[in-house]
């Protein structure tokens, strides 16, 4: 590898809002950044110079909200962020973190609510698996080929498993004793000592248990009471760490309890970050609801809350009714119950009683809802009657003279898995996401990378945003400058968490990009499927964006270049650093 890198005459974007982009070179040197200049710089002789005329050079983008817990054991890499730029990623989030328990209640922990095949992630964990505390976990970290930059949260799932045991944990109305609670407190104490950024939380009753000791359960944090969490809220504010959170999705009403936790007054503020907020389909005051509250909390109570979101519109695809949308009502609840016995679900399905009350919740007009539940804009990609292709449910059931939902109901009970289909559930209005892209009290940063392995992707989410300004700007309608895109995709995010990275000055460790504007209009909302060769070739939905990304950097070494990794990378040598919190 070459100890010196010279990025010559590129428009830098430095990931600082105030800072005008212009054309500057870049030295690096020992994997540091040590001149930036509009003049040409005496370089040694060895130096590598990539012409970057034309290009720009951008820092690192940060993922805040992923779920490569598991699958950064197996591939330390990341190849699916990293090809797209982003050199540092979260994990542990949405309370499940695979730091405290053993490798089955881990992998149950984590397989049904993130979509992620039990049938690999166990096998892998019960073989890597060596570590039972935050700072195993750490050293673990600093040992492997990671090519990204690593942070985590603790996870409330994982530390109330522990504490009072899996069984206990996800019971209704038990609570934890007083020694269970000081073991919480003991665990997040020493995960934050770790260099652990915060906690995360989940009060969404759609993440349920895995395997067959605890399936569709809960996931532990649901089941801890705010009272439980008050002690763990305090431990956060005195340290000046975090709480991430996703409040109940179907009814939303505890939200306020994560806005009530950020508050300043009196006191000092609890950084918050929830997840997310979306323009959605289905519920289109909620938008305007969320960016109302987090902005009145924030200036008039002296809160520190954000809330995350994707930067494009949010479709995601389903295998027949493999699909966390159904845990918002009963009924859909009880189909998905069934997923382990497909010849019950079936009968399920196809009693008339049941049907009648599966219609009445599902066209139920003022339920809180996520999925809009529109048929009309559920499209078939896949079934074994290829005449179904390419047409809605909606088109279907008239053609069959049907009602919607029995049209739905009796495809499933043919097809099962064999029928694929698609649907967005927000953000596709392009007004409506200007005005996210420019909320002050949000953050852009949600993709659920190494999640819903099958149902989503969201990797490229950075580009999905530059893309968008820029051609507002090229429109003379411009959503913002990009200078201030840059700094919400790397800079702000690096702050705001407190994250040594997300910016290029001399002196920093050099996690940079060097991206083609000419090629911007090959970023599309379109899916490719890929094998994760580490996961027994299971199937990835990614995202695929040529000529877009021309250079990765991380650590000041070229990780990515003419569209493939470099040879090696995630196999030996480690580019990537574990990010302690309250480094920059």
């Amino acid at each position: 590898m070459a100890k010196s890198i010279l990025l010559k005459n590129g428009k830098l974007y430095s990931g600082c809002i105030n800072t005008k982009a212009s054309i500057k070179n870049v030295l690096i040197e020992n994997g540091k950044i040590k001149t930036i200049s509009a003049q040409p710089i005496n370089i040694p002789e060895s130096t590598r110079i990539i012409d970057a005329r034309g290009k720009w050079i951008v820092p690192g983008f940060i993922d805040s909200h992923t779920h490569y817990d598991a699958e950064i054991v197996a591939s330390p890499g990341l190849k699916e962020s990293a090809r797209h730029g982003v050199s540092t990623i979260i994990l542990g989030s949405c309370s499940v973190s695979a730091i405290y328990n053993d490798a089955e209640v881990t992998s149950d922990l984590f397989t049904r609510v993130e979509a992620l095949p039990r049938e690999v992630v166990l096998p892998l964990l019960k073989e890597k698996k060596t570590w039972g505390s935050a700072k195993e976990w750490v050293d673990i970290i600093k040992q492997l080929p990671i090519g990204v930059n690593i942070a985590s949260f603790i996870g409330h799932s994982d530390i109330r498993a522990k504490a009072m045991g899996i069984e206990r944990s996800v019971k209704e109305g038990e609570a934890a004793s007083e020694e269970e609670q000081a073991l919480m407190n003991q665990y997040l104490n020493e995960a934050l000592d770790a260099g652990f950024i915060g906690l995360s939380t989940m009060d969404s009753p759609w993440d349920k248990m895995d395997g067959d000791k605890y399936w569709s359960h809960k996931t532990p944090s649901f089941y801890g009471t705010w009272k439980e969490r008050k002690p763990l809220i305090k431990i956060l504010r005195k340290r000046g760490a975090i709480l991430q959170g996703a409040p109940n999705i179907v009814t939303r009403i505890n939200a306020l309890k994560y806005m009530a936790a950020s508050l300043g007054i009196f006191r000092k503020p609890l950084k918050t970050t929830m997840i997310a907020l979306i323009d959605l389909i289905g519920d289109r005051y909620i938008l305007p609801l969320v960016t109302v509250s987090t902005a009145l909390i924030n200036r008039a109570l002296n809160a520190d809350f954000r809330m995350q979101s994707p930067p494009a519109p949010f479709t995601v695809y389903y295998d027949g009714v493999d699909s966390v949308m159904f845990e918002e009502f009963p009924s859909g609840e009880a189909i998905r119950h069934l997923s382990k016995d497909l010849d019950a679900q079936k009968e399920l399905i196809k009693d008339d009683r049941f049907r009648e009350q599966f219609k009445k919740e599902f066209r139920k007009k003022y339920a809180p809802r996520v999925w809009h539940r529109d048929l009309s804009l559920a499209i078939i990609l896949d079934c074994p009657d290829e005449n179904l292709i390419g047409k809605n449910f909606m088109q279907i059931a008239e053609e069959l003279q049907l009602h919607p939902v029995d049209a739905f109901l009796d495809l499933i009970v043919k097809y099962d898995k064999k029928i694929r289909w698609r649907t967005t559930l927000g953000n596709d209005r392009e007004k409506q996401l200007s005005q996210i892209y420019n909320s002050s009290d949000n953050l852009i940063s949600f993709s659920d990378a190494g999640a819903h392995l099958r149902n989503m992707a969201f990797y490229d989410f950075p580009l999905q945003m530059i893309k968008r300004v820029q051609k507002s700007i090229d429109n003379n309608a411009p959503i913002m400058d990009m200078e201030k895109c840059i700094w919400r995709l790397t800079k702000e995010q690096a702050d705001w968490f407190g994250l040594d990275c997300g910016y290029i000055a001399e002196g920093k460790i050099a996690d940079i990009n060097v991206i083609d504007p000419a090629f911007f209009h090959n970023i599309s909302d379109e899916v490719f499927e890929m094998p994760i060769e580490e996961f027994n070739n299971y199937p990835r939905l990614v995202n695929r964006c040529e000529n877009v990304v021309s250079y990765v950097l991380v650590g000041g070494e070229i990780i990515f270049e003419n569209q493939e990794f470099v040879a090696g990378y995630g196999k030996a040598q480690k580019y990537g650093r574990f990010l302690k919190a309250g480094l920059n």
